[in-house]
């Protein structure tokens, strides 16, 4: 499908910085904690939507942004700021305050992010252990993370700017329900996942907490792609995309580009960031991933696409 936007996309040199995990991944082990403090607040006072999208952190003019939380009769929002290097925490009542993003530990951080907001008039309380990462350690007790590198933040933050924008377009190609591009804190991706309008079968993972986060999340048939920093055997940063449930024969379909492949231990497709970088047109391509693994989905689930999408 031909888009209008072409001369928009961000296709610049700039707009696709490189980013080696092995330079940040100090500073995003730090950064992650950080984002998850705040996402669990943001968590904690909003009532639950289908899927978790009540959870996720959003994309703004100067970095993240939890969109407005509200609080009894009071509202407010806090927004990391990578510009400026700062958390920046804005009530409805026109009260602000601010927290310095610098080089210092995740308990620190906590601590003067829950003083801040108590002295905003605003008391909460969240479960303290990170998840989705190996061996966590309690906001309050984590003394181990404490770097922060500015420069490699603004990079990935510049990164999902342009993965946005790409996104959009992609999401806007479909008619069926589909959700926001938003950035999950659990794992730091960013994503966006179509529907087919079909329930899932019901999932029996064995620990009842998981059971509960994945039945909310894949109560519904959905393909979601996104782009992830990387980690494990995944040594640098990576655009996905996976089916849920997946037929058996989603792995075996050819997507595009040629770069991109199929991951079993991971059950997804990956496309390299950096093989996106360094094309002529880093978003033709990633828009042809995004497309040609939502079509490997799509068709070997037997999705309505006459329906779903745009012509």
């Amino acid at each position: 499908m031909t888009t209008t936007h072409s001369a928009a996309l961000p296709d610049s040199p700039e707009c696709w910085p490189d980013l080696r995990l092995h330079q940040w991944k100090d500073t995003y082990a730090t950064l992650h904690m950080w984002l998850q403090i705040v996402g669990k607040i943001r968590l904690e006072l909003t009532p639950l939507v289908n899927h978790w999208w009540n959870v996720p952190l959003y994309l703004s003019a100067r970095g993240l942004t939890t969109s407005i939380i509200p609080y009894g009769r009071r509202h407010f929002d806090m927004e990391f700021d990578f510009i400026e290097s700062k958390l920046i925490i804005r009530t409805a009542d026109a009260n602000s305050a601010s927290i310095s993003l610098a080089s210092r530990s995740v308990a620190d951080f906590y601590r003067e992010l829950i003083s801040t907001l108590r002295s905003l008039g605003i008391e909460v309380k969240i479960w303290k252990l990170p998840v989705e990462v190996a061996d966590p350690i309690p906001f309050d007790e984590d003394s181990v993370h404490a770097t922060y590198d500015p420069e490699q933040v603004r990079r990935m933050w510049r990164i999902l700017l342009s993965a946005d924008e790409v996104f959009k377009i992609f999401r806007s190609r479909f008619l069926g329900k589909s959700s926001p591009v938003h950035f999950f804190w659990g794992a730091c991706d960013l994503a966006t996942t179509r529907f087919s309008g079909r329930r899932a079968p019901e999932r029996n993972d064995p620990d009842p907490i998981l059971r509960k986060i994945m039945r909310e999340a894949y109560s519904h048939e959905v393909i979601s792609a996104g782009w992830w920093p990387g980690g494990g055997e995944i040594k640098e940063a990576a655009f996905y995309c996976y089916a849920a449930p997946a037929a058996p024969q989603f792995a075996e379909q050819k997507v595009r580009p040629a770069e991109a492949f199929y991951h079993a231990a991971l059950g997804e497709y990956l496309l390299m960031y950096d093989d996106v970088r360094r094309a002529k047109s880093p978003s033709g391509m990633l828009l042809d991933f995004l497309q040609s693994t939502y079509e490997a989905g799509a068709i070997t689930g037997n999705w309505d696409r006459q329906s779903l999408e745009v012509k």
